[in-house]
């Protein structure tokens, strides 16, 4: 059974509650912030992982892969398709929130002991290619407010994409590019002379401020999670979180090859990523007030 975490500061958890009741209550079906709720991407692509904006950047290894996901199927090894995992090494389905925090880790910040996972890219829809790296962004989501982005309170599960999508994703949720260039697309371009091929998924940004995880991944609306609009989170999940930008490097693909391309999870669009809140969390805290507080550009890796 996974170790209980922290509870919510009982202010944060009391502002979320209220706020949830203010919005039934009124009926504001129709208000801004009731839309905000059913915002599944953010309002813009945000193109080019680096910039002027306060963020902070962590390069991470591939640790293994493995037919496990702790957030989807805890518990049950073998459960899910095939996951490349990056940070926390040697993290299982059944991995507890203390091993994985505990662990070495893949990152070049040795403080960044999260877990990071994504389905395994195939050539010819069975041979896995090597991911050469993988790239966690953090900052703030588009218009935020810097100073108002939390840290993640430790355990924390996202889950970003549909694993199912069998038709192209918004580019702001899900990706590919050459490289670190500007160009997104809905599949997997020919990269010829790039430096790499890029798959890029992007995380919702505010927090309900109550729960570290969603109660069923398959129900849009029982996520604990969702995008902001316009630098604004909605009523239900008032939390400004970091927007996370997590993207895995391969090498470029022969271009001849390209229609052959899929994923573990299947369609070649079910592009997905999961992020488990690891991270030592006294250096998380302070990368968030250093960089994006600061609005610095800190630890960007090319």
């Amino acid at each position: 059974m996974r170790s209980p975490f922290p509870t919510p500061r009982p202010e944060r958890l009391a502002t979320a509650l209220l706020a949830t009741a203010l919005a039934v209550a009124t009926g504001a079906c129709g208000t801004d912030e009731i839309a905000l709720v059913a915002n599944a991407a953010p309002d813009r692509v945000i193109v080019g992982p680096q910039g002027a904006v306060g963020q902070f950047a962590v390069e991470c290894e591939l640790s293994h892969l493995a037919p496990d996901d702790p957030i989807v199927h805890p518990g049950h090894a073998g459960a899910s398709h095939l996951h490349q995992f990056f940070g926390s090494v040697g993290v299982r389905a059944d991995s507890t929130y203390e091993e994985a925090a505990s662990s070495e880790t893949t990152c070049g910040q040795q403080g960044d002991s999260a877990s990071y996972w994504a389905p395994v890219l195939l050539l010819d829809a069975r041979d896995p290619v090597d991911a050469i790296r993988a790239v966690a962004y953090y900052r703030a989501g588009p218009e935020v407010e810097p100073t108002s982005v939390e840290p993640y309170p430790p355990g924390m599960m996202l889950v970003a994409g549909d694993a199912t999508a069998v038709e192209p994703q918004p580019l702001s949720v899900v990706a590919w590019s050459c490289g670190t260039g500007s160009v997104r697309e809905a599949t997997p371009p020919d990269c010829t002379g790039a430096a790499s091929l890029r798959m890029i998924v992007t995380y919702p940004d505010c927090w309900n401020g109550v729960t570290i995880s969603s109660t069923d991944w398959a129900d849009p609306d029982a996520r604990h999670a969702v995008y902001s609009e316009g630098g604004r989170c909605p009523a239900s999940h008032p939390v400004h979180i970091p927007q996370l930008q997590f993207a895995v490097d391969y090498p470029p693909v022969p271009a001849d090859r390209l229609a052959g391309l899929a994923l573990s999870s299947g369609d070649i669009h079910s592009g997905h990523a999961d992020f488990w809140n690891t991270w030592q969390q006294a250096k998380l805290s302070n990368e968030i007030e250093v960089c994006i507080h600061r609005d610095l550009v800190c630890n960007v890796s090319s």
